[in-house]
């Protein structure tokens, strides 16, 4: 027998599913739950880590009567098997995540490390060419601190830091100003560069290499996982399939709309 959603008055039928998940735009979030289901569906937990995690998701959602178990299974009409697969989810990506890069995090470290370090310099910059020679060599000299020279002259926010920025990951500054911090020693101060319409100067005051801990092994893993599941999505092909009287008609979105659709690519 089919079954139909009752929503107060409001009938809807399964027929009518597809077409409100994609006029709600929900498509393309259940494209994603549907490909991550898929990957974790081997994924195992002992009998200790699925107790466990249960336990934490009804701390942590307030479901610790029977009577608070039962409203919620209620009010998103779902089973207590599935409530228990909702809260077993995360852990179970985690693991994933772990099985299938989890050996591979060292070598990607090293391969991404030059755009990880962080990086403190100071930044002068103003559309005069002479202006910007006058002012490096007045710090070169001594004459100046790059801080005041850079409170008066500078024409960006910078001028409201005194110059400092930082620290930031090197990927951020400008590829011509990154390039000189990565050569730099700390207290190198570099002749004016013409960027764009800007002269500027720049001086490395600290760079803080990236360590391989805890929190960049989970930044690590959550990019390696999020750059899989934008590809996934990017291979799927979206396809309503509507069915009448024994015939069935097909209406098939082009790939490329999809990817648009999903925000890939």
């Amino acid at each position: 027998m089919a079954q139909v959603l009752q929503f107060g008055n409001q009938t809807i039928t399964q027929a009518e599913i597809p077409q409100l998940l994609a006029g709600f735009q929900m498509l393309p979030q259940l494209c994603r739950l549907l490909i991550v289901e898929k990957a974790i569906a081997l994924t195992e937990l002992t009998i200790e880590e699925k107790a466990l995690v249960i336990e934490q998701f009804y701390q942590n959602n307030q479901l610790t009567t029977p009577e608070a178990i039962a409203k919620a299974l209620k009010y998103y009409s779902m089973s207590l098997e599935q409530l228990e697969a909702v809260a077993t989810r995360e852990l179970r990506i985690e693991k994933f995540k772990q099985a299938t890069w989890g050996t591979k995090l060292e070598s990607y470290f090293l391969q991404c490390k030059p755009q990880l370090d962080k990086v403190i310099y100071s930044l002068i910059r103003t559309s005069d060419a002479e202006v910007a020679q006058e002012l490096y060599f007045r710090i070169k000299a001594g004459e100046q601190t790059f801080a005041e020279c850079a409170s008066v002259y500078s024409l960006g926010a910078e001028a409201q830091t005194q110059g400092m920025l930082g620290p930031v990951p090197m990927s951020q500054p400008h590829s011509a100003i990154a390039q000189k911090l990565t050569i730099s020693q700390p207290g190198q101060l570099w002749p004016p560069m013409k960027l764009d319409e800007w002269f500027v100067i720049v001086r490395l005051e600290k760079l803080i290499p990236a360590q391989l801990d805890d929190a960049m092994r989970s930044t690590l893993l959550n990019h390696l996982f999020e750059t899989w599941l934008a590809e996934e999505i990017s291979k799927a092909q979206l396809t309503i399939l509507e069915e009448e009287g024994g015939s069935e008609g097909v209406w098939e979105r082009e790939r490329e709309g999809v990817r648009q659709k999903l925000g890939v690519a």
